[in-house]
């Protein structure tokens, strides 16, 4: 009786499944010791908990390392963009990554230009010359020579490129009136403009923009001062920059105006003219571009249609529709590279003023805003080396390259897409147009060396080795920029302006060392020379503050009273410029830069054998000293 209640009580614990002895029999006698093996029935139902506990985190073990991989993948998308910028932080850091920048974006620029010009120009070439490489090769010849005068902009040291600016700026002015002579410059589509050398069009009035970028930088850097007046900012800058619009608007070529327009107020900009000034100056500017364009006939039609006065869209208003059309149908990701139906000469000069057309039919949306992103990256860089420059010449002619760059592509784009009207500015080192993308070159060049004279890389040029480009390109370590005489005496003179005009007695002995230009040195009396002030970094207009102006003390007057009875004159704030710039070997400052006035420099000294006490000259009265 007792066998079968076991029995059933033994087929009642297997059929509630709590434990299976057919299960668990192998793997806990495999478990088991000697001890369990003879133990109570407490000891095996233990070793079967463990055993399966055991089971249970074997199969739990998954779920977890599933769910940290899911927390850490979590994780890394979250931080992804700290991530980024903390490259790019690193990227920037870099003592040559302005350098390495300007560097890609020239090569990214111009080839990308390449392909582009390349797929608009096919159709029209292959229609009027015969070949669809017709235009495609002679933009390959300009942008070689561009890369050449690239690789030379890149060499030539800073002193020789202000010592050679007003040269070349009077070059550029002998071909533009040159190029206004029938039988010199060649007339085409009713303007003359271009000269023919070698069967290669060259275009004085895009080579002007080089020149006058620099030296209007060499200019207004040669006369920096804060408080420097308004005739000295404007002459003789302002002349000769309408000298050379009166020469390209006889040509015609407005578009080519109002860039020159736009190089001279940014330089003016940057060099501190007041902002009412400029604005007087940008207000007449913006009247007289507008009188320009409605004086003639295509222009005013021009303005008119995209004013809504002219509604013809077989007229005036035909190039800007289609390019219209052209964008549409490319929608957001384009028709693909080489696909577009505008080139088939429904948008006429499609490979020169209207390429962003293209661009946008043939690769989108996303292609138009690549070609914008790469621009805004190019302006970053510009203005990033003008902040990290220390010199004066190199602040204003990087920053204002960098304008004319912005401001050209920028207005090309506005009227492609119908914000502004149709100008024919082109778009930098993408349209077609040999003399703009050597010119546009050339400019990176003038970037890349600035970069290249940047404090902390020219740091790393001249201690370090020299890196693989440097050695192929066979590039010498830049010179660090070092003031010269007259700068450091202008900036003596205006530190002494703004601190209340004190230049009597030992106050004004400071100025002896600044001239001499022996800064942290001892002067003769063992009193440690003060330090050049430093010019700061690059800086916007609007956060300059003006010095004040000095207020007299009591009693003075503009001839001040020596200490014998006698009367000085004040002391001139006429120094000389130096306009070799600071660079060592380009010379020592002109004799007329003064060190400034010192108490009885100009007296007679009395020799030491009248006064072998003493080691002060004595003047005027015996005895009085």
């Amino acid at each position: 009786m007792s066998s079968d209640k076991t029995a059933v009580d033994h087929n009642t614990f297997d059929d509630e499944g709590t434990f299976d002895d057919d299960v668990f029999d192998d793997d806990v006698s495999d478990d088991m010791t000697d001890e369990d093996r003879d133990g109570t029935d407490e000891s095996r139902s233990g070793a079967v908990r463990r055993k399966a506990a055991e089971r249970a985190a074997a199969l739990s073990k998954p779920a977890a390392d599933v769910s940290a991989a899911a927390s850490t993948a979590a994780s890394v998308t979250a931080s992804l963009p700290a991530l980024i910028v903390e490259a790019v932080r690193n990227l920037l850091a870099r003592p040559l990554a302005s350098y390495q920048l300007v560097l890609t974006m020239a090569f990214l620029l111009t080839t990308f230009g390449l392909v582009m010009v390349l797929s608009a120009s096919s159709v029209e070439g292959y229609s009027e010359d015969g070949s669809a490489y017709g235009l495609f090769t002679t933009q390959v010849i300009f942008a070689g020579l561009g890369l050449v005068v690239f690789y030379l902009m890149l060499r030539v040291p800073i002193r020789l490129l202000r010592r050679f600016a007003a040269p070349s700026m009077a070059i550029t002015i002998l071909l533009l009136g040159l190029v206004l002579i029938p039988g010199i410059g060649v007339l085409s589509q009713g303007a003359r403009r271009w000269f023919i050398i070698a069967g290669v069009s060259v275009q004085p009035s895009e080579l002007v923009k080089v020149a006058l970028c620099l030296w209007g930088a060499h200019l207004l850097a040669s006369r920096r001062r804060d408080n420097a007046s308004i005739k000295e900012l404007l002459i003789p800058l302002v002349p000769v920059a309408m000298l050379v619009c009166v020469l390209i608007i006889l040509e015609p070529n407005l578009s080519t105006t109002i860039t020159i327009a736009i190089i001279v107020g940014a330089m003016l900009w940057f060099a501190g003219l007041p902002i009412k000034v400029f604005s007087a100056f940008a207000v007449s500017g913006v009247v007289l571009a507008v009188i320009l364009a409605l004086a003639e006939g295509y222009r005013s039609q021009r303005v008119m249609s995209f004013l809504g006065g002219i509604d013809d869209p077989q007229g005036a208003g035909y190039q800007a529709r289609q390019a219209t059309y052209a964008l549409a149908n490319g929608g957001v990701f384009g028709v693909g590279l080489g696909q577009s139906s505008a080139k088939w000469n429904y948008l006429p000069n499609a490979h020169n003023d209207f390429i962003f057309a293209i661009i946008g039919e043939e690769l989108g949306l996303l292609g138009g805003l690549l070609v914008v992103f790469l621009f805004v990256l190019l302006g970053y860089i510009g203005f990033r080396i003008a902040h990290r420059s220390t010199d004066p010449f190199l602040r204003l002619m990087t920053a204002t390259i960098t304008v004319l760059i912005l401001a050209q592509a920028f207005i090309n784009i506005g009227y492609v897409i119908g914000l502004l009207p149709v100008t024919g500015i082109q778009l930098p080192l993408i349209s077609a147009g040999g003399t703009s993308t050597l010119t546009v070159l050339a400019m990176l060049g003038l970037l890349a060396n600035a970069a290249r004279h940047e404090p902390e890389a020219v740091a790393a040029l001249t201690t370090g080795t020299p890196g693989r480009l440097a050695r192929v390109l066979r590039l010498q370590p830049p010179v660090a920029y070092r003031q010269s005489r007259a700068e450091t005496l202008r900036d003596r003179l205006d530190q002494r302006r703004s601190s209340g005009g004190r230049g009597t007695g030992r106050s004004a002995a400071p100025g002896r060392a600044a001239a001499t230009g022996r800064t942290g040195a001892s002067n003769r009396r063992g009193r440690p020379a003060e330090p050049a002030p430093s010019r700061g970094r690059f800086t916007m207009p609007w956060k300059r503050t003006k010095a004040p102006e000095p207020a007299p003390a009591r009693g003075a007057s503009a001839r001040r009273t020596a200490a014998g009875g006698r009367t000085r004159p004040a002391p001139s704030t006429r120094v000389g410029v130096d306009y070799r710039g600071g660079y060592p070997g380009a010379g020592t400052a002109r004799r007329s830069a003064s060190p400034g006035w010192r108490a009885g420099a100009h007296q007679p000294r009395t020799p030491r054998s009248a006064d072998p006490g003493r080691d002060r000259p004595t003047y005027g009265r015996a005895g009085r000293r």
